[in-house]
């Protein structure tokens, strides 16, 4: 169905580049690098990469990654959304993300489990129950949750002081 005003379409592009080639490409199951290169234009480049366990480069951010991180970065967004709708006034928000993998024997796999761990610092810690509801609420609007089929789990922890 095309877009319309109330249901405006928003595209995106990156450009993902191979740049592992040791010369003699893909000849073999060791004889190149997993490593890649995401770029957009008037972004910095992101250096990516597999896993280590599947012959990655450990200091490049692979693609269980960067899924991990839009969710998380996602729910971050939705839920600074949702505090303002709510009158809730944040000042500080981190997440300690983290993901499961389960491969399969013919070595494919999928995310099984997502969990964000967010530590929302509020102005007013009154407000602190109705902050922690909210996260139900930004889980619902977040575009990358409602995208993807691992579940996503969101367990607030008390912001330091």
């Amino acid at each position: 169905m095309p877009a319309d005003r109330a249901h405006p379409e928003h595209a995106y592009a990156v450009a993902v580049q191979w740049t592992g080639d040791r010369g003699t490409g893909t000849s073999a199951y060791r004889s190149y690098d997993r490593t890649t290169v995401v770029r957009a234009p008037g972004k910095p480049d992101v250096p990516g990469s597999a896993d280590r366990a599947f012959h990655g480069e450990p200091d490049r951010w692979n693609p269980e990654e960067l899924l991990i991180a839009a969710l998380s970065q996602c729910h971050l967004l939705s839920y600074l959304h949702v505090a303002v709708r709510h009158g809730v006034v944040v000042t500080g928000y981190t997440d300690d993300a983290t993901g499961v993998l389960t491969t399969d024997p013919d070595g494919g796999g999928r995310m099984t489990r997502v969990d964000l761990y967010p530590r929302v610092a509020l102005a007013d810690e009154r407000q602190r129950a109705l902050a922690d509801t909210l996260h139900d609420e930004a889980h619902r609007l977040c575009f990358i949750a409602n995208s993807v089929s691992v579940p996503v789990r969101h367990h607030p922890v008390p912001a330091h002081t």
